[in-house]
């Protein structure tokens, strides 16, 4: 039994359980609402139906429905074997649009695409670079070929 020289209750992890009149008791560290709780809990299922973070992500911010337009594109194309970069063109556009509009939220992915796209372009570069290389080197080593061939 408890005594009134007894430490007092536990503070309750919710604040709307505080009696009128009274002070609610504080949140205590590492306890969440309901809402939050329910959240993280459609989220961890979301991610056992094969949901990505990158998709939760894109999901969570102001691009949600341009997103899932998106994917949807990329699976039935992917679905029917079609070119998915041109069956999906306009909803990728779509999207773009719109994470730009958002780039406060979509910041990191904007910035990625954007050293993605740097670094694919100076793979480019070096692809031409070397094949102009071979093919001057093709060309020098014909006509030195074919100088040999006079010669013999």
């Amino acid at each position: 039994m408890s005594s009134p020289d007894s430490e007092p209750p536990q503070a309750q992890p919710f604040a709307a359980e505080a009696k009128p009149g009274e002070t609610p008791p504080p949140v205590q560290p590492g306890s969440e609402s309901p809402e939050v709780e329910e959240r993280e809990v459609e989220e961890e299922e979301e991610e056992e139906k094969g949901e990505c973070g990158f998709c939760l992500f894109m999901k969570a911010g102001g691009c949600k429905d341009a997103f899932i337009d998106w994917e949807n594109c990329i699976e039935e194309a992917e679905k029917n074997k079609e070119d998915l970069v041109e069956k999906c063109a306009k909803v990728t556009a779509v999207l773009k649009q719109c994470m730009d509009s958002h780039s406060d939220y979509y910041e990191p992915i904007l910035r990625a695409e954007k050293a993605a796209e740097k670094q694919a372009i100076e793979e480019l570069e070096k692809e031409k670079e070397l094949e102009a290389q071979s093919d001057k080197n093709a060309t020098n080593d014909g006509a030195s070929g074919s100088k040999s061939n006079d010669e013999k």
